[in-house]
Order: structure tokens, then sequence, then C-alpha cells
């Protein structure tokens, strides 16, 4: 891998450690960007060719470090080496190694690249699996194809089937959307009849059916339309309790009304805290039941 490495990337990759272990091992090297799928792919190729090629080992011993290094061995980041050395090739592959190897590449049956990623400025990190590990993660792959297949009810292009699953899925999600605008606008004017004046305040506090996202578009759509409004809304859609308050920025400006401080007291009827800005808060919690408490005692807390 070393020498695909060198060979896809360029001759400044130099290994930076490595561990191995049964089951799978890392490799680290130096190396200035991510590498590509299309790269990874490269290395693969590389390594599983000489792989087929059945190359055996070729192990020199007490060899003099200058003369390993004259014929082309490269010396591993890290190790110290003396007068006398031990190299190992594979073909083309020399480097100077006191580790065990296999007698032939035909041995390690496959290469297969899981990972890879940056684990310092400049260095990064393949993780990849030979052998009987491959066999496994190859097994493991055809048991999830058929699984997936399986919920394709065993569609004769599957990749095709998907494609058209995640289109319709899109189709589906702007459709959604749509209707969600729509539902808003319906509920926006349906609540803008609900809403009370008070001493020169717009005022309503309303449990509604919308996630918090929702509550906010809608606190802002109708409170902007309102004079003076001061809104309370309250949900639990998310199977979660959740308050919210608008306040226009005429009143926040010239009565000195603050949501957060309004959200913070409704809040403890469901359990819960949550802040904001001064013209919009929200507020979370436990005690799902309390919403109805925190609508019920929104005017008092608010109209003062």
């Amino acid at each position: 891998m070393h020498q695909a490495l060198r060979s896809v990337l360029g001759t400044h990759v130099e290994q930076k450690g490595s561990m191995v272990h049964s089951g799978m091992f890392r490799f680290d090297f130096s190396h200035f960007a991510k590498v590509s799928e299309d790269e990874l792919k490269q290395v693969e190729q590389f390594v599983n060719a000489r792989i087929r090629e059945k190359i055996p080992l070729e192990e020199q011993r007490n060899t003099s470090y200058d003369q390993a290094i004259k014929q082309g061995a490269i010396a591993l980041f890290g190790e110290k080496y003396g007068d006398q050395v031990r190299t190992i090739r594979f073909g083309q592959s020399m480097e100077l190694c006191g580790g065990t190897h296999v007698s032939n590449t035909d041995e390690i049956w496959h290469f297969k690249i899981l990972s890879e990623g940056a684990v310092a400025s400049g260095i990064r990190r393949i993780e990849a699996i030979t052998g009987d590990a491959t066999k496994k993660y190859f097994e493991e792959q055809t048991a999830l194809l058929e699984q997936v297949n399986l919920l394709l009810k065993n569609a004769q292009d599957p990749l095709k089937a998907i494609q058209n699953l995640q289109l319709e899925n899109s189709s589906l999600k702007k459709e959604l959307g749509e209707l969600s605008k729509l539902k808003a606008q319906v509920l926006k004017e349906e609540l803008r009849n609900e809403v009370e004046t008070l001493d020169g305040i717009s005022f309503l506090a309303k449990e509604v059916d919308l996630d918090a996202q929702g509550m906010k578009s809608l606190s802002f759509e109708l409170g902007d339309s309102l004079p003076n409004a001061l809104l309370v809304l309250g949900s639990r859609k998310t199977g979660k309790p959740l308050l919210s308050c608008f306040i226009s920025k005429r009143l926040v400006e010239n009565q000195g009304l603050d949501a957060g401080k309004i959200i913070r007291e409704l809040g403890k009827h469901i359990q819960g805290g949550g802040g904001g800005q001064a013209f919009y808060a929200t507020a979370g919690g436990k005690r799902i039941e309390g919403i109805s408490e925190a609508i019920n005692t929104a005017k008092e807390i608010c109209i003062l």
C-alpha cells in the first residue's frame, strides 16, 4: 500500500506510523489533502493487482544500511536502524523492516479500504482490511444488499428503484412543504379573529399544532400584521411541551416589555426554561399538561 500511495499520490508520501492486528490495520502517511474516492479506488486496484500477481517474498538479512538504501529500500518513519539491516521486497516494493510478512502476496487474498481521514496537519490515515476480515466484510455487504433488495420487492434494477424512491421522497417533501405553508396561512387567518385588544395591545394566547419553526414563522407573520402585538403560543406537536412569546418591537421600546422574562415565567408551568431576545423567546420543558396552564395564565402575566 505504501508503494501504491506513492504511485497514485506522489513520491512525497511517507509512512508516519501504522498499527496492525488480525481484524484490520491502519496506516498513517504524509499528504497535503483529502484522498479522493477515485484515488482510493486506484490504491485498492494497485494493491489487489500485486496480490493477484502472487509475488513471492524476497528477503535479505545482514545487508549494510547504505547498500540497502542504494538498492532503493525505503526506511520507515520513526525506526532506528543499525549498520546491518534486513530488507523486504515484493516486486518493486522494497523496505527496511524487522517485522513478519507473508511469504507470497497471494496469501493476503484481497485488500479493502474502509476509511480515510486526517489525524494531524499534513498527516492522513487509511484504515483497511485483508484476508478473512475482507471475506467477512463482503459476506455482510452481500447480506445487506439482499435485505435491501427484499425491501424493494426484488426489483430487477435495485439502484434505479432506490433513485425512484429518492425522487418520490423529494417530491413528497416539496408537496408537504406547500401544504404546511397553506396550513399556516389558514391558521394565521383563524387566529387573527381570536386576537383581543387589551390596553392598546393586540393579545393572543393559544395552543397550536406546529413545531418550533412553524411557531416562529407564524408569530412573526401574524405579529408583523398587527399593531402592538403580544403573542403567546404553545405546542405539544413533537411530544414535548414548547412555548413561545412574540412582542412587537414598538412595545419592547416604548413599554419595556421583554419576551425573555415572560417566557421564563410561563416556562415554570411546563417545568422547563428558555430565553431569547426581548421581542421573541422560547421555552421547552418536561410537563406537557402545563401548556394549558401557561396559556390560561399568560394574560395576567403579560398584561399588567
